[in-house]
């Protein structure tokens, strides 16, 4: 409270409220569930000079606000009521006074409160510089030996309270929900889980139960199905499309004209190429040739996929091998260039020479016309997991 510097851009509320929102939600040690504000604008019409906020804690705790800059004097104050005593700071008295606690209690009588009342004691606390403390508490913090005690995620929660006041505000005291009620987007965040080292550009879709680690960046126009999970140090995009239930090991650069189908791995360092001919001086992105990963494949570790090529579904790309061509489906490739050298279950086993699993018992067989494997119904099949 006080009378001094009357501003036009901006209202009593965010001049004067942040600090005491700061101490408040500091004491409380949780935020608040509802916030009220009401106030008066006298200078301006449309400028509050005068508001009171009133806040709602989840653990029943209770809050207030007051300020003023048409106040007669000035009068900066914090009090904490508890059931056994109440605190008082004073910001204007001496340094030995700033600081009481009143030993004044409610006690029932009868089912009536009745007040009782005490002496107030002053509380010694050694003096001290407050601008040099704040000073040295940010060189601590510099060095490492403190973490901060205003710090950007206490800033957001204090943001979040004067919205909400100034909301309230303009809708005339109506109380405002902290406690919003949470879309079906907001219940898919909340299962999904992004490290905060990482980036994810604006335009971008990721589906519930995702997990992208640490360092990785989602471009622009990427989609990113359920259930999939996103290594270390992996970018994705832009305008590329992942299927669900996929696997990105560490260090995999998901380049634009990529396309992963559902529940395709990838193993660290793999490589996928999006230009036949490179070079650093001639900007060839209108000539990225696709690359389509079909569902089920498995690419090794550190394998490298030439664009313009299909990985058939469930093929099983060796670690280090090069792809230079299509790949059929549950096609086994190794070396440089890639070369088939077998066939591969559904289960990732090799299959051995009477196209059968010797894991899970699934039978496959080759098609004449086509040269693909395709499986046979076994009995086998229903009671394998993959």
């Amino acid at each position: 409270l006080n009378l001094g510097k009357i501003r036009r851009e901006e209202n009593i509320l965010w001049s004067f409220a942040p600090h005491d929102i700061s101490m408040i939600l500091a004491l409380a040690g949780e935020e608040p569930e509802n916030v009220l504000a009401t106030g008066g604008n006298y200078l301006h019409k449309k400028i509050a000079d005068v508001t009171t906020t009133h806040l709602d804690f989840p653990s029943g705790l209770k809050a207030h606000v007051f300020v003023s800059w048409l106040h007669p004097f000035k009068d900066q104050k914090l009090v904490v009521v508890g059931d056994q005593k109440m605190a008082v700071f004073d910001d204007t008295l001496p340094w030995e006074d700033k600081l009481l606690v009143y030993p004044h209690s409610v006690k029932w009588e009868h089912n009536i409160p009745v007040p009782t009342k005490g002496t107030p004691e002053r509380i010694a606390v050694p003096y001290a510089e407050p601008l040099r403390l704040e000073c040295e508490h940010f060189l601590d913090c510099l060095g490492g030996q403190k973490n901060a005690l205003t710090d950007g995620k206490e800033g957001l929660r204090v943001l979040r309270v004067l919205n909400a006041a100034e909301a309230s505000l303009n809708k005339n005291g109506q109380s405002i929900s902290l406690q919003k009620r949470k879309t079906s987007a907001e219940e898919a965040a909340e299962e999904t889980f992004i490290h905060p080292s990482a980036f994810i550009d604006e335009r971008v879709e990721i589906g519930v139960g995702t997990k992208i680690w640490h360092t990785s960046h989602v471009l622009h126009g990427s989609k990113i199905g359920k259930d999939c999970s996103i290594g270390q140090n992996v970018v994705i995009g832009p305008d590329v499309s992942i299927g669900g239930g996929c696997k990105i090991q560490n260090n995999v650069s998901v380049y634009k004209g990529v396309t992963l189908e559902d529940d395709v791995f990838c193993g660290p360092s793999a490589v996928f190429t999006n230009v036949i001919n490179p070079r650093s001086e001639i900007r060839r992105m209108s000539e990225i040739k696709a690359t389509l990963v079909r569902k089920g494949a498995t690419i090794g570790a550190n394998a490298t996929i030439v664009c313009g090529n299909t990985i058939g579904s469930y093929a099983f790309i060796a670690a280090g091998a090069v792809v230079t061509k299509n790949v059929p489906d549950h096609a086994l490739m190794a070396g440089n260039p890639a070369r088939q050298t077998g066939w591969i279950c559904r289960c990732g086993i090799k299959l051995n020479t009477k196209h059968q699993c010797p894991q899970c018992g699934n039978k496959y067989k080759l098609t004449a016309k086509q040269g693909l494997l395709k499986i046979s119904k076994s009995q086998n099949i229903s009671k394998h997991r993959h």
